[in-house]
């Protein structure tokens, strides 16, 4: 683990993006409300906060960090589901592994609670999209993420 007991504690923020790709019968059914296993958004939202709060137990060597707010939002789209996640702290690290890991397992969480209208459903383009807070300073991408994984050379500093 990278010792960060030396820095100073400051404001870090993290956002990250992702995708849950699926028919439009199944966006249309979230949309509604009428999924059979309830409330696929409200359900991804907890999922994800929880998953933010215990990042550190699932990645080796993430550090814990006291976490001051997730947020949790959704775009629902004709064919996928944008999610966005956030997350803010003062900590001597930065929030970047949280905010991505809330995102992803919102996206399972959906994933998970359209599976019976589904099977066919794809999670991709999950992305840190912004970070501030650190020594290394600010970062905004400024490119969508393509499909096929590529795009992360392209960011501003």
């Amino acid at each position: 683990m990278v010792d960060v007991s030396p820095k100073e504690p400051t404001f870090r923020r993290a956002v990250a993006r992702g995708r849950v790709y699926m028919k439009p019968e199944t966006t249309a059914l979230v949309a509604r409300g009428a999924v059979t296993k309830g409330d696929v958004l409200a359900v991804a939202r907890v999922a994800a906060i929880q998953a933010a709060k215990r990042t550190a137990d699932l990645l080796p060597l993430c550090h814990s960090v006291m976490i001051g707010a997730v947020s949790v939002n959704f775009d629902i789209q004709d064919d996928h589901i944008e999610i966005e996640s956030q997350v803010d702290t003062v900590d001597r690290t930065g929030v970047e592994m949280e905010a991505l890991t809330a995102c992803s397992v919102a996206a399972l969480t959906v994933y998970d609670m359209c599976k019976s209208a589904d099977k066919g459903m794809v999670i991709g383009e999950i992305a840190l999209w912004e970070k501030t807070g650190g020594k290394s300073g600010s970062y905004r991408r400024t490119e969508p993420v393509r499909s096929d994984g590529g795009g992360s050379e392209r960011h501003t500093m």
